[in-house]
């Protein structure tokens, strides 16, 4: 049974939640619920918005630096030439498979940064992969000299791996940057890409359900957030950790044996949001509206597996016993506040 009890320090390594599609968060009433789970936030943020989360959020931004939680990445700075030339063959691999083909045109295209396609990184490898999306129909010239107006679908795949190649990053944070997003539709991108044909990924997908674990805390001051997550941070952080690691065990099995191994251990796992759910309420005396869940594959990386060696070359890579394979893999949390619409 999950207790509420040891408040010890962990060994674990830290474990940031890496907020995409977009640079900025959408509320306050996910942020504030997220910290409880994860040892900081990172956010993407271009230079050209620089400030733009303190004047728009002070009371959810200015705590969060304040305690060191909050991590503003600039693409500008880690979209470098490396990152560049893998999105660049991410994209080109995903263009010659023709699977964007059959997508419709009319209808309104989303702004992305240049720095995001490695404008910085690699200027002439940037101009060349927004050459091609441009032939294809799924990007428009610049009109602003900053951002690229790109069909909504190519958006996601381009914000998708940058989530997931530039988690190589967190070592220098001293920590493991984890994709989270609150965006069904780009956690369906994320799949769609894993699952496509002929990838050694596509036979290890798995998705686990949205649970609800904990209030939504919009109303509730920073400060008393903050304590509360000092009381109960371990205990949060465990049903975080639980549901990776099933994900990640799930992913091992073959497909007929994963439901069976989900029976068994659905109950493991709803003990621990059973018993996060009675502290938050108990606590803020108001229902449960906050859920997690987790979508993914890990797989042994292989010869000619060019998605795992793509990770691989991320630095997502675990080792493992020197004379086995190595074992790779992408995925992304996925949340939502019972206030946000969708």
């Amino acid at each position: 049974m999950f207790s509420m009890a040891a408040k010890g320090k962990s060994t674990t390594k830290a474990e940031i939640a890496f907020y995409y599609p977009g640079p900025i968060w959408h509320g306050s009433d996910w942020i504030k619920t997220m910290i409880l789970f994860f040892d900081g936030i990172g956010i993407l943020l271009p230079n050209y918005m620089h400030g733009k989360l303190e004047h728009e959020d002070p009371a959810i931004t200015l705590p969060l630096k304040d305690k060191g939680l909050l991590h503003v990445l600039e693409p500008e700075k880690i979209v470098d030439k490396k990152a560049t030339q893998k999105l660049s063959r991410a994209i080109d691999g995903i263009l010659d498979s023709g699977a964007l083909d059959k997508l419709p045109k009319d209808l309104r295209f989303h702004e992305i940064s240049y720095s995001r396609l490695g404008a910085y990184g690699d200027q002439k490898l940037a101009q060349e992969l927004l050459a091609r999306l441009k032939a294809k129909g799924l990007a428009k010239d610049s009109e602003d000299g900053v951002s690229i107006p790109m069909h909504p679908m190519a958006r996601y795949l381009v914000l998708v791996l940058l989530a997931q190649i530039l988690r190589s990053h967190g070592p220098k944070l001293g920590a493991e940057l984890s994709p989270a997003t609150d965006r069904p539709d780009v956690m369906q991108a994320l799949e769609e890409l894993l699952s496509l044909p002929d990838s050694p990924s596509a036979a290890h997908v798995v998705s686990l359900d949205l649970e609800t674990v904990s209030v939504d805390l919009r109303l509730v001051p920073m400060d008393e957030v903050l304590g509360f997550r000092k009381e109960y941070f371990k205990e949060h952080r465990a049903y975080v950790r639980s549901v990776r690691k099933l994900t990640r065990d799930l992913a091992q099995l073959p497909v007929e044996e994963r439901e069976e191994e989900l029976k068994d251990r659905r109950d493991e796992l709803q003990a621990i949001a059973n018993d996060l759910k009675t502290v938050s309420r108990k606590a803020w005396r108001r229902p449960a509206g906050f859920a997690l869940g987790m979508a993914g594959a890990f797989w042994k990386l292989k010869g000619n597996d060019y998605m795992g060696t793509l990770l691989a070359a991320a630095g997502a890579v675990v080792a493992l016993k020197s004379k086995e394979k190595a074992d790779t893999g992408a995925y992304s949390y996925l949340f939502r506040a019972q206030t946000q619409r969708w």
